[in-house]
């Protein structure tokens, strides 16, 4: 290979990489259109709850992974939101394409709040913060004194937003308002991430000693992703409380935050997008399981060890694929751009 053509591979690296991307968000965005009237209800509600998940893992995604604050109580965040527009809607008569922002407005507070007293603590210690904010909310929605807002251990219902464009029914209109609200958001990200505050968090996450000595405010940077990321899971709250119809302390235990950080290290916990592929993998994995026993004599066996099921799939998939579904693509998409510009595997 000559210079000149080698020069003009290299050069030509970029644009391919590019038109690539796009690409893959083109056949990703078709796909997001096309699909709601191809599948039933029953798989437009998940396809719904899959966007919800991922905003709520683009959060967690945020925090810990692009900032390297390690927090086990994301959780909490998305129950405040998911009361906060319930609590909206039902009581001071707020639409419930409004209740969203002002849900996120919210929790973005709260979690900038929490961040800048949480300054001090890293690692371990920021995630045992973090956990027992999660252990606490569910007990703190059964309060008898806040009973009359949260409905106590009995919850909240809410109705369902009633689809404004014919041809679309219920679902599919829920659907794809959740849908434009994720665009949005995950285009948000990428652009925070292009640009003078992404390089910040990454600075914090790498070297945070050297981060300090460069001139950025380590306390500042540190609560303002703390606010976004909960923004971001407050706002996945408050869809998740439409989607669902119905909200209770019990569906915003534990459980729930540590549902948020698999689906980060599974999706790839450095990736915008593979928030994605970890949405996938919490939704659609627990259910896989369970329809498997419903439907085979020989797998009901699967219905009480559905968890089970689910952390040897969580082990098998972080032995192979130790940085997340991303970190697979991406090492895929590498080694066939050097097989088609014939460059020998290193």
């Amino acid at each position: 290979m000559s210079t000149v053509s080698a020069t003009a591979d290299i050069a030509s690296t970029p644009t391919r990489r590019i038109s690539g991307n796009r690409m893959w968000l083109i056949a990703l965005l078709a796909f997001a259109l096309v699909s709601p009237f191809v599948f039933s209800d029953y798989h437009v509600f998940q396809l719904t709850q899959i966007v919800v998940y991922a905003i709520a893992v683009l959060g967690f995604n945020l925090l810990t992974g692009f900032s390297g604050q390690i927090s086990l109580g994301n959780g909490s965040f998305y129950a405040l939101g998911a009361y906060t527009s319930v609590i909206l809607m039902s009581r001071a008569g707020v639409p419930y394409w409004l209740a969203p922002p002002v849900a996120g407005a919210l929790c973005f507070g709260v979690g900038f709040l929490f961040g800048r007293s949480a300054t001090r603590l890293e690692g371990i210690y920021l995630a045992l913060a973090t956990f027992g904010l999660a252990i606490v909310t569910p007990q703190l929605l059964k309060l008898d004194a806040l009973e009359q807002w949260t409905g106590g251990a009995q919850g909240v219902v809410v109705s369902k937003p009633t689809s404004p464009v014919s041809g679309l029914n219920n679902d599919q209109w829920l659907y794809f308002f959740c849908l434009a609200v994720a665009v949005v958001l995950f285009t948000v990200a990428w652009n925070i991430m292009r640009g003078r505050t992404g390089r910040a968090m990454i600075a914090l996450r790498d070297h945070p000693i050297a981060a300090g000595t460069m001139g950025i405010h380590v306390p500042s940077y540190k609560a303002r992703v703390f606010g976004i990321s909960a923004m971001y899971t407050g706002i996945a709250g408050a869809l998740g409380a439409l989607i669902a119809g119905f909200i209770a302390p019990g569906s915003f235990e534990i459980f729930l935050s540590i549902q948020l950080l698999i689906g980060g290290v599974v999706g790839g916990v450095a990736s915008i997008f593979g928030s994605l592929f970890g949405a996938l993998f919490i939704e659609i994995v627990p259910d896989l399981a369970k329809h498997a026993s419903e439907t085979s004599e020989s797998l009901k066996w699967l219905a009480d060890v559905q968890y089970p099921v689910y952390g040897v799939l969580l082990i098998v998939t972080m032995m192979v694929m130790p940085g997340g579904i991303a970190g697979l693509v991406w090492s895929i998409r590498m080694r066939l751009a050097r097989n088609a510009m014939g460059k020998p595997r290193t």
